[in-house]
């Protein structure tokens, strides 16, 4: 597996598609399927997702990017015991080119805490799947491919 903004497809007059590998962090396995379920496999024409690892707990996140290329990293900042947002602030910190990071928050408000956890977006719990996958979108083709 590789993680690096592959051209899958490019044909005359399309778009290139963005293939990202996706980390999905939430301890509740209902939030995980919700956010799978809202992205999909092609969030957007030009986005595909090409693989994804859930993650229940805050050790397999933090050995999953240790070890692993993403392109995407979604964090539930609702997760018990160890939140998405703290997760976030320590892999922005501790990981050499950490990959870009969507926080979902409690809600609307909480979008200071995500600024503090240094997210890079956030999206408020009841999911909205426009919004998260335009999240998901927006970040697959700003994202720098990995070498």
């Amino acid at each position: 597996m590789t993680a690096s903004n592959e051209i899958a497809t490019e044909r005359p007059g399309t778009a290139p598609v963005h293939q990202v590998n996706v980390l999905l962090y939430s301890d509740d396995v209902t939030t995980r399927d919700a956010v799978r379920a809202a992205v999909g496999r092609r969030p957007a024409k030009d986005v595909e997702v090409v693989h994804w690892l859930e993650c229940a707990t805050a050790a397999a996140v933090v050995s999953a990017v240790e070890s692993e290329p993403f392109d995407i990293l979604i964090l539930d900042g609702e997760a018990a015991k160890v939140g998405g947002m703290g997760l976030a602030r320590q892999l922005k910190n501790e990981i050499f080119h950490c990959p870009p990071v969507i926080v979902l928050t409690g809600r609307p408000q909480d979008a200071w805490l995500a600024a503090w956890s240094l997210a890079d977006l956030a999206v408020p719990h009841p999911l909205d799947p426009v919004d998260l996958t335009a999240a998901v979108s927006l970040l697959a083709r700003s994202s720098v491919p990995s070498a």
